[in-house]
């Protein structure tokens, strides 16, 4: 990690314990994940038990202690997706990106989770990448929907 990315984090928030949840939210953020040199940094910087910041890190669903694709897929099991294929949908994403749920790719490009539900029944069959919301989603459709996330890492990393 870089030590400078985490100084700006913490002189963002005023290098207060007050802001150790807005700053674990930054450093998610930018790391996909809290890495433990991370935490151990904040404890010792911001004089708080390192039990602290762990606890506050494994409280939170939005944080992880394991590190999580830039793109993590969500693919929504609730009861209307599930009726209408969203199994097979799951299936498809795991066999192209070569992961089972509940893992990240090894370059950290892509996360596969599944959920309940998403809120959106009437788009079932569900599938969120990030803040990207598709609706109506087929086995057929999954390729596309990489397709277009690797595109962008391959973008970004000419840039």
């Amino acid at each position: 990690m870089e030590l400078a990315t985490i100084e700006g984090i913490i002189r963002q928030h005023g290098a207060q314990k007050s802001g150790l949840i807005a700053m674990l939210q930054d450093i998610q953020h930018e790391y996909t994940y809290l890495p433990e040199d991370v935490l151990r940094h904040l404890s010792r910087t911001l004089n708080v038990p390192l039990s602290r910041a762990y606890s506050l890190a494994t409280f939170y669903r939005a944080f992880s202690l394991k590190p999580k694709g830039r793109h993590p897929i969500s693919v929504c099991l609730g009861t209307a997706c599930h009726v209408k294929g969203a199994v097979k949908i799951l299936e498809k994403f795991e066999r192209e990106l070569g992961i089972k749920t509940g893992q990240t790719t090894p370059d950290l490009n892509f996360g596969l989770e599944q959920v309940r539900c998403l809120g959106c029944c009437g788009l079932a069959p569900v599938v969120t990448v990030g803040q990207d919301l598709y609706g109506k989603v087929t086995v057929t459709k999954v390729d596309q929907i990489i397709k277009r996330y690797r595109k962008q890492e391959t973008a970004h990393a000419k840039t």
